[in-house]
């Protein structure tokens, strides 16, 4: 059977270089000539934005009715890539009846800053949550013959000059954060694109990279699809290509293609480029052209149920404290409420941006709740979207009232789309000021509040020791609505955990001072701490930490094991977990890794590895989780590549950063690392050199006998072992001091030189 790559030498330069940009904003250009047809890329990664008409790429224009399944942060907080491939595969049936190829999404980069605009559509702050998640819906997606594009690929963590910014950080962070998400999810599911990010990486654009595009991607990782560029993120159509850019979009005038080909005429690098990128889309085009005929309509409703389930597995319970010798969540079932708060009557259940998704229908909390509590309920707006809107005082009077009259208030506050959404940061982490006032007065009327979030990314919130309840909803996609209510009612115990740590100020997170930059520049300066690791290396305060998360039953975890697989060299971690409560329920175990001593800088834990287990009331489950090796390697910038460090390992196991239940040591087999000596190599490392330390021993014995030995030595013999240590290998001539020019250059040959 005939495939599109097996008309590539058929194809005319001019032909080969049309393919390498789209026909317009969502199409491939088609190859009549031979039979190739165009194909169609849309927006996600939460749902499919298939545009109707005229086409955009900021969801100006209206798109066919999809089911809006919640955003990334969101999902991310259930913990659950298997639950992460069940909207995975509903996205890809929802691409494959409207006959599209590609999904774009889904979206791991990391939660460098809370400010950053576009934080509702990325999974964490931690890159293992977000590889493993991001893994999850790369093969929920492909499953059904439909592609994913991984993006944005990388180091894209703001939206302030995010066409042009350089992101300015070091190998270490560069590799053991911000790339490493994108690595688990190219090497355990293969998405059928890569979409490089628009901004630069230390100088160089992302879009023509070859060390980001070629070398990491492909020759390190595996990849096997396509790289293509987000819309509008080429600088140098040719360098772009040159580089390991396959695919520009959107489609233009022509102009990119023309130099494309011009420049293959008469150079054989560019010209050997276009044959694999031509290649790679036309191999893009079969993927596509063998997907079965799907036929629809599509199930809306199960959809939306599966959007419900979803919804209600990524909220989070931050706070249930007892009024009156009880908790306030679940509502009791007899109690009368006052729902105040505009959003929820008119939801905000996703972010702003090509994100954008039309849903097929929407739920709010006030019909959810009205329908399911009836005349026990009753609801105030409190407050206007718009801050300056006449009459907001009178609301918040309206509020108040209905709140004193009642068992207990439920307030509803949030981000609107003006606050956050793609294309600008946000200022600030606060809410707005009349919600806050809003609360305050509500508090004051009614002790027994509970307040409900709807933001895309995280808050201040100066309210959290005076509210007895505090419920984080995220934007929960078109049945949030539906969704909150269960866990407020009980019909959904929560299970959520936090992403992402919940500072108590702005100044206090890591990045804060270095973002969002200036004159095209970002400093990542925090360097790996980042996240929970910045806050748990300082011992730092936060307002609730990452992982947490409350549920309406209790857990208790028994002793914990670990072993290191032969096989492998993965931690096996084994701990009885038991739900202790009345209800059953589901609990995030969680893995944190340290080793006990590091040659190099770390955070006190990281996680590696996480499982959301349902557990039945009084039952104990026996969970296993597995701490792959390669994830307990830290980048060396020596050698440039990852590197396990040999020795003990403190393994903890918990309900959060800061709520860990119990601890194991495991002993791990290092690997074998040999730096090159160089004349800026210090002494210490000519020691531990497996070649250069016994060449020197004897002339170094001596020279410290001499120097720092017992009676008129200058210094004792530990001092001037410290001192001797971190002297330049280059730099001993200079002093005499055992070797010549001759012999240090000799000393480095023999050390460098290739081992029988």
């Amino acid at each position: 059977m005939t495939t599109p790559r097996d008309h590539l030498s058929e194809l005319s330069t001019e032909e080969k270089a049309s393919l390498t940009s789209g026909k317009d904003f969502w199409t491939l250009k088609p190859i009549d000539r031979v039979g190739v047809p165009s194909i169609m890329v849309t927006d996600g990664p939460h749902g499919l934005r298939k545009q109707a008409a005229d086409s955009d790429h900021l969801g100006l224009g209206a798109s066919v009715p999809a089911t809006c399944f919640p955003p990334a942060s969101g999902l991310g907080s259930a913990f659950d890539p298997e639950l992460a491939e069940r909207v995975g595969v509903a996205l890809g049936v929802e691409s494959a009846i409207e006959d599209v190829a590609v999904i774009l999404g889904p979206g791991i980069n990391i939660k460098r800053s809370p400010l950053c605009g576009r934080n509702f559509e990325y999974v964490s702050e931690d890159p293992i949550v977000a590889g493993v998640i991001g893994a999850g819906l790369v093969k929920g997606i492909q499953s059904q013959g439909v592609g994913s594009s991984l993006k944005h690929f990388a180091a894209n963590n703001q939206e302030f000059e995010r066409m042009t910014a350089s992101s300015d950080v070091d190998p270490r962070p560069l590799r053991e954060i911000y790339l490493r998400g994108f690595e688990h999810v190219v090497t355990e599911a293969q998405p059928w694109t890569v979409m490089c990010s628009y901004n630069r990486i230390n100088g160089v654009y992302a879009s023509q990279d070859p060390w980001l595009l070629t070398q990491v991607l492909r020759d390190e990782w595996g990849f096997e699809g396509l790289v293509v560029s987000d819309w509008g993120a080429v600088n140098d159509r040719v360098a772009a290509l040159v580089a390991g850019l396959d695919l520009e979009m959107p489609g233009s005038d022509g102009a990119p293609d023309r130099a494309v080909a011009t420049a293959a005429a008469s150079d054989l690098a560019v010209a050997s480029a276009l044959d694999a990128s031509a290649g790679r889309v036309l191999d893009l085009v079969g993927r596509a052209q063998a997907r079965p005929a799907v036929a629809g309509p599509l199930d809306v409703d199960a959809h939306h149920a599966l959007a419900r389930e979803v919804a209600g597995r990524s909220i989070v319970l931050l706070r249930n404290e007892a009024v009156d010798g009880a908790p306030l969540l679940p509502l009791a079932a007899d109690a009368s409420i006052a729902l105040i708060g505009e959003f929820a009557r008119t939801p905000r259940f996703q972010g702003g941006g090509s994100s954008h998704i039309n849903p097929t229908r929407v739920d709010s909390a006030l019909d959810a709740l009205t329908t399911a509590a009836g005349d026990r309920v009753a609801f105030a707006p409190g407050f206007a979207f718009d801050a300056a809107t006449d009459g907001q005082d009178a609301l918040r009077a309206e509020a108040v009232a209905l709140a004193a009259s009642r068992d207990v208030a439920v307030v509803f506050l949030g981000l609107t789309d003006a606050e956050e959404s793609e294309g600008f940061d946000r200022d600030h982490i606060d809410l707005a000021a009349h919600q806050l006032a809003l609360l305050d007065a509500v508090v004051a009327a009614n002790p027994r509040t509970i307040v409900v979030l709807s933001n895309g990314s995280v808050v201040a919130l100066p309210f959290a020791d005076r509210v007895p309840a505090i419920v984080e909803a995220w934007l929960l996609g078109q049945a949030g609505g539906s969704a909150t209510v269960d866990v407020l009612l009980g019909a959904v115990n929560p299970s959520g955990r936090l992403a992402e740590t919940i500072p108590q100020r702005i100044e206090d997170t890591p990045a804060f001072g270095n973002f969002p930059g200036s004159n095209g520049h970002v400093r990542y300066g925090e360097g790996i701490f980042v996240g929970y690791r910045w806050y748990d290396a300082r011992d730092m305060a936060v307002t609730y930490p990452f992982g947490h998360g409350l549920s309406y039953t209790s857990f208790a975890y028994g002793p914990v094991s670990a072993t290191v697989d032969e096989g492998s060299g993965d931690v096996v971690v084994a701990v009885p977990v038991t739900n202790t409560g009345s209800r059953d329920g589901r609990e995030v175990v969680q893995v944190y890794v340290a080793p006990v001593a590091s040659v190099v800088e770390r955070a006190p834990r990281e996680l590696k590895a996480f499982a959301s287990v349902e557990i039945a009331a009084g039952a104990t489950t026996d969970v296993v989780l597995t701490v792959r090796r390669d994830d307990l390697a830290y980048w060396d910038v020596r050698v440039d590549r990852f590197v396990v460090e040999g020795g003990a390992y403190r393994v903890e196991v918990g309900a959060s950063s800061r709520d860990l239940r119990g601890s194991a040591t495991v002993d791990v087999a290092g690997d074998a690392v040999v730096v090159p000596l160089t004349p800026e190599s210090t002494l210490a490392e000519v020691f531990a050199h497996p070649v250069g330390g016994p060449l020197v021993a004897g002339t170094f014995a001596a020279l410290q006998e001499q120097l720092g030995g017992e009676g008129d030595g200058i210094m004792s013999g530990e001092a001037m072992a410290k001192m001797m240590g971190s002297f330049p290998l280059g730099r001993l001539p200079a002093f005499g001091w055992g070797l010549d020019r001759e012999g240090v250059d000799q000393l480095i040959a023999a050390a460098n030189a290739p081992q029988a």
